[in-house]
């Protein structure tokens, strides 16, 4: 495994992350997800994102089950907050009363004192920037919190934050938590160079356009069952990336990255994202261990603008600006 700082910051984190956005407490048993994360933990990963919203706080249950014996110093846990918790009027949103009641309740379920990244799930146009900035400044000083960032946050709102926290004497926001792969490019019209001016680190989610980068979907064909694709409840955002047009090109990126490069093309498109030096790691999502160590395979992997160039064509994108 390989390692990236998160930003400017000094911690280091796994190239390669695992999440469980839609599967832990969810869509595997806890067994299973103590498996992954044992596999996870014996490739040298670190990193474990996970959020209170994520299955109504099983998630994060799920989690410290997988961790139970492992020594806490050796893993970096991330988790959020914002989407609401239940019907509750202030049981959401970035609210100084939202973001302490959440940290205390991640806590609990996660089995831990502290957590290592705290997100900001989703920008709040509700609350002022500096009542949430206090909140979280508070809990870090008081050793709950080691590091906070956001989630999906717009460029302009990521350096207003940063600003906020500078003209606080508070503690900065270290990350960002974006949705990025060779599919979806956004972050690339702002959101890098917003991160990149305040020494703000990467955290890629969807980094495999929700498994269509596995090359597992196969056009004119349905989602193969047992997968996100074929799932009602879980592919409600991959409306875009199952077109038989896409899936075509990925079946040639799948062709080239293992015919010409020696790699699987999920591997491949992992290591795309990491070409980027505002990338500090790649969140995965796996039902099994072997998803793990195919996944892991990324670490490490560069290639030439050349080649990066023909992913480009095959996919039907424009040479990168990398």
């Amino acid at each position: 495994m390989h390692y990236r700082k998160l930003g400017r910051f000094g911690v280091r984190v796994s190239e390669v992350a695992v999440g469980g956005w839609l599967t832990h407490g969810r869509s595997i048993q806890d067994e299973t997800t103590g498996q992954i994360v044992r596999r996870a933990l014996e490739l040298g990963i670190n990193f474990f994102d996970t959020a209170d919203v994520y299955n109504a706080g099983e998630a994060e249950k799920s989690l410290a089950k997988a961790l139970e014996g492992v020594r806490r110093d050796d893993v970096f846990i991330a988790t959020k907050c914002y989407f609401p918790m239940s019907d509750k009027p202030n049981d959401r949103g970035l609210s100084k009363k939202h973001i302490f009641e959440s940290v205390h309740n991640s806590l609990r379920r996660l089995k831990t004192d502290y957590v290592d990244l705290h997100q900001f799930h989703r920008f709040d146009p509700e609350v002022q920037l500096d009542e949430s900035v206090r909140a979280i400044d508070e809990l870090i000083k008081q050793g709950k919190v080691l590091y906070w960032g956001v989630s999906e946050w717009p460029a302009h709102e990521i350096s207003r934050v940063a600003a906020v926290a500078r003209a606080m004497n508070a503690n900065p926001p270290v990350s960002n938590q974006p949705s990025y792969s060779m599919l979806n490019r956004r972050v690339e019209d702002g959101v890098l160079d917003a991160t990149r001016a305040e020494g703000m680190g990467n955290v890629v989610f969807s980094p495999l356009a929700q498994g269509v980068l596995s090359g597992k979907y196969l056009p004119g064909q349905p989602p193969p069952a047992g997968t996100r694709g074929a799932d009602d409840k879980s592919n409600m955002f991959m409306g875009g990336v199952l077109r038989d047009e896409v899936l075509t090109r990925v079946q040639e990126l799948k062709a080239f990255a293992e015919n010409e490069l020696g790699v699987s093309v999920a591997a491949f498109a992992l290591a795309w994202c990491l070409r980027r030096p505002e990338v500090s790691s790649v969140i995965i999502g796996a039902t099994k261990p072997e998803q793990v160590d195919a996944n892991a395979q990324a670490a490490g992997l560069a290639f030439g603008d050349d080649v990066w160039a023909k992913a480009d064509s095959i996919l039907g994108f424009a040479k990168s600006n990398a």
